[in-house]
């Protein structure tokens, strides 16, 4: 009688059955909840994106009050890789002849930004013209629309390709 007791007191675990049961279940709820982790950090993304324009927005409404309604210039070569990050992110006068990093009387405006904002949906920071009605393409982080100084200074962001408008 004994060794019956023994036996009994020795099968307290998890059968395989249950425990097989348990990790199907479990991976079945995986495979509901993860599709949705990865949207919402696209979700999350999109929306940083759409956060640094708007800030964008108001520093270039900013340098427009400080500049005698002069926009910050866009480069000539179209990569948007100098001159307008450098008037955003330097010190300026009145004209908008930059001074670098270093504040002097006649040169008290600026920087508008501590550094270039990424787009955080394809990790570019390439600023080119544009009118607000298509992206300008694969190698665009931001699209400006600068148009020779007669533009709106309005500024989106683009998804990961480079080719859409993210539009707040």
């Amino acid at each position: 009688m004994n060794a019956i007791r023994n036996n009994r007191a020795r099968k307290t675990g998890f059968t395989l059955i249950e425990i097989l049961i348990v990790v199907i279940i479990l991976g079945i709820l995986a495979a509901i909840v993860i599709p949705q982790f990865s949207s919402a950090s696209n979700d999350a993304r999109r929306s940083n994106v759409q956060t640094t324009a708007q800030t964008l927005r108001s520093q270039i409404a900013l340098y427009r009050l400080q500049h005698q309604d002069r926009l910050p210039p866009l480069s000539g070569d179209g990569t948007g890789a100098n001159d307008f990050w450098e008037h955003m992110t330097q010190y300026s006068d009145e004209s908008g002849a930059l001074n670098g990093l270093t504040k002097t009387a006649t040169h008290k405006y600026g920087p508008y930004m501590q550094q270039r904002p990424v787009n955080s949906l394809n990790n570019s920071a390439v600023v080119l013209n544009g009118d607000g009605t298509a992206a300008a393409g694969s190698a665009c982080g931001f699209v400006y629309d600068y148009n020779s100084g007669a533009g709106s200074g309005q500024i989106w962001g683009t998804d990961t390709n480079g080719t859409t408008l993210v539009k707040p």
